[in-house]
């Protein structure tokens, strides 16, 4: 019998997550994944796995997993299917023979009849199983997968385009973890929460797990701590404005989220400052061979920063020292009055993005991810490029369409410092100094997405 392939079946939504999740769980779960067949046009994914335990174990997380399955048998008809069941499996067929079990026919764009899906059903008779159907809870479920063309059953289409047929192994958090942490049901929200689906799929290409500490350098009300610290992460955050950590200090605060879910063990800290104006040591930047840590304390930073639309992006400080020689000092006397609002300046989108790449890069541990969200222009002439920093390495670019424009979900790894070349830094720190000296001093000069957006995207 030929190696045990199974069936992914994904949801129907953010195509280009769906195999970033699954490969980030696979690391996470310690289990030798190859693929072997996907595409973003279908919700079927063909993988190799060492075990059916291990299939379970793949997707118990997942978000964008809907279920997972011993592959039987596929093929582009109906009779190709029975002919890769019977070469494949056979020697299997005994093990069912008196157990309860049910058939379901799952039609992806297309329908049946259920005069059709019966004659499907009667096809498979040669497996032979004697036991009991039943349709609530049998001992076993299969299922035939049909891949259809789009728009299939208005068009008149009388045949899918390929067939899945397995033995449903497990299914996935998607039907349950994104309903507990609903927004909607959530206490404490601003107008900028991250809705729970996706992130908690961030959480997940973060490697968010047991035993890994995990920053938000933009917490806000804590979307992204909350769901990295259900997958058992420890979780700490920051924000310029402690308001949005604080709320109204009564139930409506980033605390009292956790405490709404039961995850306050998951909660290490949370306090008021900017990326640039960090407490957080940071670790210098080496080319020689360590051990990976080197003070450096984070498994994953994981954020969503501000765009800068509705207002222009902010850092701590002072736009015109000279004009205000005041303001440094008043603040220093003021700064432990829970009203005071620190002053802010300017801040570039690109620097920012600099910033969270280098912040991270003298953060994360060897093999850390960075996964962070990002907004570009979807004309190629307005795309900001996905940044790049020497110690990181781009792992994956997932895209959320808004017809002009996108979000990026950018994940990079960190890499070893022993195995960054001189050469890459000198290129990096050269290009930094040149957007230095192109940046200008209103909101839009400083922001090239704020400027695209309030253009309307256009050339």
């Amino acid at each position: 019998m030929p190696e045990m392939e199974y069936l992914v079946r994904f949801s129907q939504s953010h195509e280009t997550f769906r195999l970033p999740e699954l490969e980030a769980l696979a690391i996470v779960e310690g289990i030798d994944l190859k693929v072997i067949s996907y595409s973003l046009e279908s919700p079927f994914c063909i993988i190799s796995l060492p075990s059916p335990l291990d299939a379970k174990r793949l997707i118990t997380r997942s978000i964008l997993v809907i279920s997972i399955h011993e592959l039987w048998g596929h093929g582009a008809t109906l009779p190709d299917v029975h002919a890769s069941v019977r070469s494949r499996t056979e020697p299997l067929w005994s093990q069912y023979l008196s157990c309860s079990f049910k058939f379901t026919i799952d039609s992806y764009q297309g329908s049946r009849t259920n005069d059709e899906k019966l004659s499907i059903i009667n096809s498979f008779a040669y497996l032979g199983f004697a036991g009991p159907i039943k349709m609530r809870n049998p001992d076993e479920e299969f299922i035939l997968f049909e891949d259809w063309p789009w728009n299939s059953t208005p068009l008149g289409i009388e045949n899918p385009k390929y067939f899945y047929f397995g033995r449903h192994l497990g299914t996935s958090a998607r039907e349950t973890l994104p309903k507990k942490l609903d927004l909607k049901k959530r206490r404490y929200i601003s107008t900028t929460s991250m809705d729970a689906e996706l992130a908690l799929v961030t959480a997940n290409i973060a490697l968010a797990g047991p035993g890994k500490l995990v920053y938000d350098p933009f917490v806000g009300t804590g979307s992204f701590p909350i769901a990295c610290a259900q997958f058992g992460a420890l979780t700490f955050g920051s924000d310029i404005d402690g308001r949005s950590i604080r709320g109204d200090e009564k139930k409506r605060t980033l605390r009292g989220n956790f405490e709404q879910y039961g995850l306050t063990s998951c909660l290490g800290g949370m306090f008021t400052a900017d990326l640039t104006n960090t407490p957080i040591r940071k670790a210098t930047l080496s080319t020689e061979k360590n051990d990976g840590v080197m003070g450096r304390i984070f498994d994953a930073v994981v954020c969503d920063p501000p765009y800068g639309v509705r207002e222009g992006l902010k850092v701590l400080g002072v736009k015109d020292p000279e004009k205000c020689p005041w303001v440094i000092p008043k603040g220093m006397e003021m700064y432990k009055d829970p009203d005071f609002i620190p002053p802010r300046k300017p801040y570039s989108f690109l620097l920012m993005l600099d910033d969270i790449l280098q912040f991270s890069a003298q953060t994360l541990v060897d093999g850390g991810r960075l996964s962070f969200w990002m907004p570009t222009a979807n004309d190629q002439d307005q795309e900001i490029p996905v940044p790049q920093h020497p110690y990181m390495e781009v792992v994956a670019v997932c895209v959320q369409d808004f017809n002009k424009w996108s979000r990026r979900l950018i994940t990079y790894s960190r890499v070893p410092d022993a195995e960054v070349e001189p050469a890459a830094i000198k290129a990096y720190e050269q290009a930094k100094a040149e957007r230095a000296v192109e940046e200008g001093k209103t909101a839009d000069d400083l922001n090239p997405f704020r400027n695209a957006y309030f253009k309307g995207f256009k050339n």
